[in-house]
Parts: C-alpha cells; sequence; structure tokens
C-alpha cells in the first residue's frame, strides 16, 4: 500500500475515534475512489497517483463550488468547501506563482520550447514536477505566457 493511501486510511481511523462525521464522510469518499480505481484497472495505486486522484477531487470542488455559489446554494457552496479542506490535508504544499514560474522556465530551457507548438513538451515535463500542488490551469497560463513573449 501506498503511504499516502495508508495515511489516509490511519486518518480514518482517527476521524472514527474522535466520532468526527463530516470529516470521516470525506475520508471514506476519498478512499472509495481510490478503491473503485484499483477494483476497475486492477492495479495497486502508487503515491503519484494517488495525488493525481486527491487533485481530480479538489479541482472537482473547486468548480462545484463556483456553481453552487453562482446559483445562490450558499449550503451546498459550504458543504463542498469543507470536504475541499479535508482533501486539502493529504496534498503537499502548494507552490508559489514564482516557483511555478521557475519550473514553467527550466522546463521551456529544457526542450528548446520556441512557440506555442512546443506548449506540450513543455507540459508532459511541468505537470509531473507540480502535481498535487498547483492548479493546472494557472500551469497552462504561465507556460503560454512565457512561450508567446
Amino acid at each position: 500500500m501506498s503511504a499516502l493511501k495508508q495515511q489516509i486510511t490511519d486518518e480514518m481511523k482517527a476521524a472514527m475515534r474522535a466520532k468526527d462525521k463530516e470529516r470521516l464522510g470525506t475520508i471514506r469518499m476519498i478512499l472509495a475512489e481510490l478503491k473503485r480505481i484499483e477494483v476497475d484497472e486492477r492495479i495497486e495505486l502508487d503515491d503519484g497517483r494517488v495525488l493525481a486522484v486527491l487533485d481530480k477531487m479538489s479541482k472537482q470542488r473547486r468548480d462545484s463550488i463556483a456553481q453552487f455559489d453562482e446559483a445562490g446554494r450558499v449550503d451546498l457552496a459550504d458543504a463542498e468547501r469543507r470536504e475541499l479542506e479535508v482533501i486539502k490535508t493529504f496534498l503537499p504544499q502548494p507552490l508559489t506563482e514564482e516557483e511555478l514560474s521557475a519550473l514553467v522556465s527550466a522546463a521551456i530551457a529544457e526542450t528548446g520550447a520556441q512557440s506555442m507548438q512546443d506548449m506540450g513538451k513543455v507540459m508532459g515535463i511541468v505537470k509531473p514536477q507540480v502535481q498535487g500542488r498547483a492548479d493546472m490551469g494557472l500551469v497552462s497560463k504561465l507556460v503560454k505566457a512565457q512561450l508567446t513573449q
């Protein structure tokens, strides 16, 4: 079992002992998604893949929060925010915009990218380095900005 998945399981047990129903529900949802992927693909998830799943789940929550806020459903948006806070506890420390910019610059130099046609090469190098630590939309904007200079 991956170290991150083990940490999530341990946190589930701690939430059970503390009778923290809200946290427990979110952690169970995370573990259910991980288990679904393992069963569907007949694989054991490593830390990188677990991070990718958590990143996807946090992005889904952010999108839902925006939609619920727009629709005036504060109750549903608050529930999504609480789930997002629990998911964030398992993600690594987010990168600052300066750190992201430096990673993008290094990837551009490494690939020798000159134009927007090389964006895929740059993203291929940057994505594994920032998985779970940055919003890929922001990373994409930074790559575009640096490639169009």
